[in-house]
């Protein structure tokens, strides 16, 4: 999308990054002396301290969600271009996964539908052009369930990111599939600019995404459905979105933008309720642009003097919130601090304030793909986007960051992800919790014990994985109230304990709601 000047695109540098595998299950975060911070808590009473009594360290927080966007579109990150064979594409997909988990990462988010079209088999729509090279081309096996599984191995929670609206990069419809929705309901489309766009304002097409939508959920073991910024397109100089036809008939004496804007609203809820009455655990969320409105239009807005998706792409995140039709909202807050447009300092209390006393997440959208770059110069500062999380600190509203996108955590510009995980991610974090998606805490681990170094025990009915957390003395009550104690992550029911101390375990679920621990005594070699 663009922010001034600036497209999301990749810049290949080279750099390593190295998984840490556990046994049978993979920790998605231990790290360089990990297990080496003694517990804060360790020698205070537990019958004079309680639970609630604790006090989080904000350096550590225990929930954060920790994510990257893989987009398949233009072949940005994955797979690298068309007409690699499966084995090429898998291979290139892990390479990325380990490059996140190496990173203490915990989730992804993959482009499944980049233009009304698959990266999976589909009934509805044809096979990705981005696979094959040929729109509608059989690839040869069905890429999602392997997508999904490799990124649960790594304790990595799935995300498939649809965008709504796009039906084509090219408005020649005889290059598209015969089947493709675009030829078979040529009434649904808008030509504007280069590309070709399912029409929000009919009915038609909110119940033609909604139903693609839901056919993934259905089939497919997702954590979550994910829309991106785009929503109607971004505005083309001189060209005009030509939807008179529908606001005509469906307008029913309301402002063209008023219109525009609710047919979004409509699909964001229609999107929203198929999910959850399909799967009640599947998060929905979106990433907007990440201005709503600026305080010149609107007191509301933010103080801030660029693009208004609310005016410009009818994209009413605000709405969304006070609606309760998402789980989270990921503003794309792809400016640098001091920018005088958009400045970063000025947009996360913004943001922050919006999602307030509701019951919607706030995770940033974070620019990664401009590090290195020299769009501003405040990009060619290493330290530029670390000092994005520290100030998202001083906002508890703020649960994570996404980052944009996948081919930098390969390349590293600037060493920017080894100051991100020295400076923020030195210990791994389990997922936000989301209540209204439900869940329960799994019993806690049974037969824990110590064999030698290796912590063992039996897996847990309703587990998907384990966190591991490790003191120096006696726990105290406050042992796991944050991560200064959390080792680790694994997906498998063993652990190499590479310290003496008290090690507690507890089980989690898909969402990790957790358990009460366990805990066992791994003596001095």
């Amino acid at each position: 999308m663009p922010h001034w000047g600036t497209m999301r695109t990749a810049r290949p540098l080279l750099a390593a990054a190295a998984l840490a595998a556990v046994a049978t299950g993979v920790a998605y975060a231990y790290g360089p002396r990990a297990d080496a911070r003694p517990d804060a808590t360790a020698n205070a009473s537990p019958a004079a301290q309680t639970a609630k009594d604790c006090a989080p360290d904000p350096k550590a927080p225990k929930r954060q969600l920790r994510g990257v966007w893989i987009a398949t579109v233009k072949n940005i990150d994955w797979p690298s271009r068309t007409g690699l064979s499966p084995a090429r594409q898998q291979a290139e997909y892990v390479k990325l996964l380990d490059a996140a988990a190496a990173r203490r990462f915990n989730a992804v988010f993959v482009q499944v539908r980049p233009a009304s079209d698959a990266l999976y088999k589909s009934s509805m729509e044809p096979w990705s052009q981005y696979l094959t090279g040929t729109p509608g081309k059989d690839p040869g096996w069905d890429p999602l369930p392997f997508l999904i599984q490799e990124a649960h191995k790594r304790g990595l929670e799935f995300h498939a990111w649809f965008n709504p609206y796009r039906a084509a990069y090219d408005t020649d419809l005889s290059r598209l599939p015969a089947t493709h929705p675009a030829r078979v309901h040529p009434d649904w489309l808008v030509k504007y600019g280069d590309r070709l766009y399912y029409n929000p304002g009919l009915p038609q097409v909110r119940d033609h995404v909604t139903a693609v939508v839901t056919d993934v959920v259905k089939r497919y073991d997702v954590d979550g459905v994910h829309f991106d910024d785009y929503f109607y397109p971004y505005p083309v100089a001189g060209a005009t979105f030509n939807d008179a036809a529908a606001f005509t008939k469906y307008g029913k004496g309301r402002k063209l933008a008023d219109w525009r804007r609710d047919n979004v609203n409509k699909l964001v809820a229609q999107v929203d309720k198929a999910v959850h009455d399909v799967k009640k655990h599947v998060k929905f969320g979106i990433s907007p642009f990440g201005i709503w409105r600026n305080k010149a239009q609107d007191p509301a807005g933010s103080a801030t003097a660029g693009m208004s998706a609310y005016d410009a792409i009818y994209a009413d995140a605000r709405h969304w919130i006070k609606a309760g039709t998402v789980d989270y909202v990921m503003p794309q807050l792809y400016w640098p601090r001091g920018f005088k447009a958009a400045d970063y300092r000025v947009l996360v209390p913004w943001w922050a304030k919006q999602v307030k006393d509701t019951d919607v997440d706030l995770y940033i959208g974070q620019a990664l793909y401009q590090v290195g770059t020299r769009g501003n110069q405040a990009w060619t500062r290493p330290g530029e986007l670390p000092a994005h999380l520290t100030l998202n600190r001083a906002h508890k509203q703020v649960s994570g960051d996404v980052y944009f996108s996948a081919t930098q955590l390969k390349t590293n510009p600037l060493r920017v992800l080894d100051r991100l995980v020295a400076e923020h991610y030195s210990r791994p974090a389990l997922l936000p919790l989301i209540e209204e998606r439900g869940g329960q805490a799994p019993a806690k681990p049974s037969g824990l014990r110590a064999d030698g170094s290796t912590l063992r025990w039996s897996a847990s009915p309703g587990a998907r994985s384990y966190a591991v957390y490790r003191v120096a003395g006696r726990p105290g009550a406050c042992a796991t109230a944050d991560a200064r104690n959390l080792v680790a992550v694994v997906t498998g029911t063993e652990f190499a304990a590479q310290q003496a101390g008290t090690y507690l375990v507890t089980a989690l679920d898909r969402l990790h709601n957790e358990s009460k621990p366990a805990t066992v005594t791994v003596a001095p070699a």
